[in-house]
């Protein structure tokens, strides 16, 4: 058997697609030059596409999909249509002809397609949705944002842990620093499930990178470079977040354009408003990782252009060369090492405590 393709595209999937997903792919394909790309979609639509291309032609195999996910299809519904691209593309990484997949079509039956199709690795409940941010200090990631709106301490740790091999795998950051999302910083804030993910997450391996309880504006502010959260709560911060920036840049909009003095201060400024643009651009950003799975799975932006889609190629890409899912696998066989060594450590104290009372007795 070939060595398996690093990763298979959607070509249907997406506002704007296939054509801005072909765009997409010619600028991934610069940055990774070599790479070879399974593409699944309409072979009569992409042919005249690939044609204007023939450097990316040659890095590319198409498999015929007649069928696309719509937007509005609910997943039930995307479950049982076997021949559409979507489909088709998990089923090349189910087979092991791909190692990741690259989508921008509809989120709920990508979701609900992956976790059916490639089902969780070993040793995790509940895989997560995560995505990558900006903050005073840096970049971010936070899990989960939305795949889970119910979690419980076993979720949220290992929720931490793929977040700390994601940020170390995709973010490069050696030492990256876990925050669980929380009401208030002190100890005994939160719910059970929180205060126990917490007590765990202190005493396993990942305790010097373990910060403790963070607050809301502690995301924004970078305190941490691992934000963890159950899907509601997650959700919920990144569409405030979302409709943070976007009110940040319609207000500058009218600031720069109410009377002329502002305008012409427009001018004197718009070097620094520039790199505040690409610094916050939201294509930097694109790409929502499903983790947790038997292989790389990244949601695009439905509504992205091809610089954003060749950024989720690049995140797939990253996850794919450095091996995220064999790491995953090994700190989670700490966790439960750990977990064991725990379990066996309280019976015996339990035994020497009943030890006692009898000779006491």
């Amino acid at each position: 058997m070939s060595a398996p393709f690093p990763l298979v595209i959607d070509a249907m999937g997406g506002d704007k697609a296939p054509a801005m997903v072909i765009d997409g792919l010619a600028v991934a394909l610069e940055r990774h030059p070599g790479t070879r790309f399974l593409v699944i979609g309409d072979e009569a639509v992409l042919a005249p596409l690939f044609a204007r291309r023939p450097a990316l032609a040659a890095a590319c195999t198409i498999r015929h999909a007649l069928e696309a996910v719509p937007n509005e299809m609910k997943p039930t519904a995307a479950l049982r249509l076997r021949g559409s691209s979507m489909r088709i593309a998990i089923d090349a990484v189910a087979s092991g002809e791909a190692e990741g997949v690259v989508s921008a079509g509809n989120t709920g039956a990508l979701m609900a397609l992956a976790k059916i199709v490639l089902k969780s690795l070993p040793g995790i409940d509940r895989p997560a949705m995560a995505g990558i941010g900006p903050s005073a200090r840096g970049d971010f990631v936070m899990l989960d944002l939305g795949a889970n709106v119910q979690c419980d301490a076993r979720n949220l740790v290992e929720f931490a842990v793929m977040g700390e091999v994601f940020a170390r795998t995709v973010l490069g950051l050696r030492t990256p620093s876990i925050g669980l999302l929380n009401v208030g910083a002190e100890e005994l804030k939160g719910d059970e499930r929180v205060r126990q993910a917490a007590e765990v997450l202190r005493e396993s391996h990942v305790s010097p990178l373990f910060h403790g309880f963070i607050e809301g504006h502690d995301i924004a502010g970078g305190t941490v470079d691992v934000v963890v959260t159950d899907g509601f709560t997650g959700n919920v911060a990144l569409k405030t977040g979302e409709g943070t920036l976007k009110l940040v840049r319609d207000l500058l909009r009218q600031v720069f354009s109410s009377t002329l003095a502002a305008r012409l201060g427009y001018i004197l400024a718009r070097p620094a408003l520039e790199r505040l643009r690409e610094w916050l651009d939201p294509r930097r950003y694109n790409g929502a990782v499903l983790l947790g799975l038997n292989g790389v799975v990244v949601k695009s932006h439905g509504g992205t252009d091809a610089l954003g889609f060749a950024h989720a190629i690049d995140l797939a890409m990253d996850m794919v060369t450095h091996g995220f899912n064999a790491k995953i696998g090994e700190e989670l066989r700490q966790l439960r090492e750990e977990a064991a060594a725990r379990a066996t450590g309280a019976t015996a104290a339990d035994g020497e405590q009943a030890q006692r009372a009898a000779l006491a007795g």
